[in-house]
């Protein structure tokens, strides 16, 4: 079969790769339909997370159809059109029964890859370094999902590829962001980010709830799509100090709850960003992490600080700042198997449309050159995506 590979440091290709096979009685091959580039792969197409192989597929939010099932899969059929969380479940652990799924104890095959790094492993996850279990990714024309059962959700009718595909990833996460601030009717929630993970934070934060939401970007492409989807937005290019809008914005007290949706490739202006970039391209510290900094600074005294962004070592994490303002930080990898089900019924009410990200529709063979156009953000880029 054809699949986008990672074969070094910015160094992608379309090749011709084995087709994957069952190897488990409860696993399940989907013919991928719809996969779809994401900020989370650029950590490690431009050096900064290791564990990737040359040849290795990558790609780790897709949906498609079941082609092949194993001897021990009962619910899931083939044929069935299904979405697929990127956190590989096993739904018997304590932390799958904890609805921690991707926190998996199970699915992980590498986990004394995982141990010197964080102590304890964590779920396996398509496409996404071996140290998190060196799954072939979805950027591909068939990929193997282990306990099929567990992690294909069959997409109702009258939800379309489209919007199932971001149901796999950019919207639980963005989804999971909101829930953790745990929103009172009325609150002012900040997200750092206007993404696609970003957008459905904001989306997100005003289905749970929140009576203003405020989106920081400097892309004015993706500021506007934040105003469709209902925020209040911030071009922090164009502005001396963001803490101060948003103070300004909120009375003088801040945001109740801030959400950083950007992760370690972020961008600031200013000392920050050169003093940033400079270490980072040093390899003397693996974030950029001035929009974290600033959504610690800028959150009310008592709010939450919720963290979706992606993270190595933080080089002057504000400790500080969360213990004597009293903040509370929630941070996780999504678990989106606790949270797909309800997302049809937004669809269905017509609260979200998760297709609103797709700026660019290509075949798989094209991927390389939509790698470069997400990553650069050229020609008005959100999210590309990918045909097999």
């Amino acid at each position: 079969m054809k699949a986008l590979v990672w074969n070094g440091v910015n160094d992608l290709a379309v090749e011709t790769v084995d087709d994957p096979t069952i190897l488990n009685p409860h696993d399940v091959i989907v013919a991928v339909t719809l996969t779809t580039t994401c900020g989370s792969d650029l950590h490690f197409i431009d050096g900064y997370l290791p564990g990737m192989r040359a040849g290795d597929v990558f790609g780790h939010e897709f949906m498609g159809e079941v082609v092949e099932v194993g001897a021990e899969v009962t619910d899931t059929k083939v044929g069935a059109r299904v979405v697929v969380p990127s956190f590989i479940a096993c739904n018997r652990c304590w932390y799958c029964d904890h609805d921690l799924y991707s926190l998996c104890d199970t699915t992980n095959p590498n986990a004394e890859l995982q141990r010197p790094i964080l102590g304890s492993p964590t779920a396996g996850i398509y496409g996404y370094t071996h140290p998190f279990g060196g799954y072939a990714g979805s950027h591909a024309q068939y990929i193997r999902v282990p306990f099929g059962d567990v992690n294909c959700f069959a997409i109702p009718d009258f939800v379309t590829d489209e919007q199932a595909l971001f149901m796999s990833d950019a919207v639980p996460t963005g989804y999971m962001g909101a829930d953790f601030c745990d929103i009172a009717g009325g609150d002012t929630v900040a997200v750092w980010g206007a993404g696609a993970v970003g957008l459905m934070a904001a989306r997100s934060a005003l289905l749970n709830g929140a009576g203003r939401v405020i989106s920081i970007d400097r892309y004015p492409e993706r500021l506007s799509l934040a105003q469709q989807l209902g925020a209040e937005t911030i071009n922090y290019a164009e502005i001396d100090s963001v803490q101060e809008a948003l103070g300004e914005a909120t009375g003088g007290r801040g945001p109740d709850a801030v959400i950083e949706a950007v992760g370690m490739e972020g961008h600031s202006t200013g000392v920050q960003q050169v003093y940033d970039r400079a270490k980072q391209a040093l390899r003397m510290e693996t974030d950029r992490a001035a929009p974290l900094r600033e959504a610690i600074l800028a959150c009310r005294k008592g709010g939450v600080v919720s963290v979706l962004g992606v993270y190595g070592l933080t080089d002057k994490f504000p400790m500080g700042m969360l213990t004597n303002k009293s903040l509370t930080l929630r941070t996780a990898q999504q678990h989106g198997q606790r949270y797909i089900p309800q997302f049809f019924d937004y669809v269905a009410q017509g609260d979200l449309d998760p297709s609103i990200l797709i700026t660019h529709d290509l075949p798989l063979h094209e991927g390389v050159r939509a790698y470069d156009m997400f990553k650069n953000k050229t020609d008005g880029c959100i999210r590309v995506v990918l045909r097999p």
